[in-house]
């Protein structure tokens, strides 16, 4: 079975349609929500919803992306994990391969590369991501398209013995620089993406970008 954590924070726009895209997949899953803390109709919208296959956990107070997905995995079930972005920028249909990946080619970890036929996107965002990877391949002597993709597909009992402990987007980091120091073996598939603008909802932020240079160090030489 596959655990699909999603962490929710202001998402009423798509967090219903992101669950049902998720739910309509031929795969057995589990769909674990993590509202933390919204202020607009997340929670109203997720207490509406009735699927035998959905758990929602509610945060008291906003504790970040990271804590969120914590809270997913401590309530996880499935043999895989992956982190679904609340919003529809990723496509859920990508499950299949990511998980043929993992079944087939003999690794611990599957990425879902977004940039493998060239950046796209915002110029910011895409500046950002671009010199983040360079900075962490260079770092931690790998090789990598797409760092900072959401789709980290692992096992369950695998990404639990990271022991995780980051609140925010730095999660990201964390699961990626545990995973490369422990010598476990990483592939890249490509996945679609459709970034959104900020308009839309987008949250990354360029001083998002300079602090997770700092926590790129942090997770390197910590």
């Amino acid at each position: 079975m596959l655990s699909v954590i999603i962490p929710a924070y202001n998402e009423e726009k798509t967090i219903e349609a992101i669950i049902n895209k998720v739910n309509s997949l031929p795969i057995e899953k589990e769909i674990i929500v993590v509202n933390d803390c919204s202020k607009d109709c997340t929670g109203a919208i997720l207490s509406s919803l009735s699927l035998n296959n959905l758990k929602v956990i509610h945060h008291v107070s906003k504790r970040g992306k990271g804590a969120a997905v914590r809270s997913g995995l401590e309530n996880a079930i499935g043999e895989f994990v992956i982190t679904q972005d609340a919003n529809l920028e990723y496509d859920p249909n990508d499950y299949f391969r990511l998980l043929e990946g993992i079944k087939n080619q003999g690794v611990d970890m599957v990425l879902g590369a977004r940039f493998t036929e060239g950046y796209h996107g915002r110029l910011l965002p895409k500046a950002g991501n671009r010199f983040s990877t360079e900075l962490i391949n260079k770092l931690f002597g790998v090789k990598l398209n797409d760092c900072f993709t959401c789709y980290k597909l692992m096992r369950r009992e695998d990404i639990l013995g990271l022991g995780l402990k980051s609140n925010n987007f730095d999660i990201e980091i964390e699961i990626l620089a545990k995973v490369i120091k422990k010598g476990m073996r990483i592939l890249e598939m490509p996945v679609s993406y459709k970034p959104r603008s900020y308009k839309e909802g987008r949250k990354i932020k360029a001083c998002d970008w300079f602090w997770a240079v700092m926590r790129i160090l942090y997770f390197r030489f910590s």
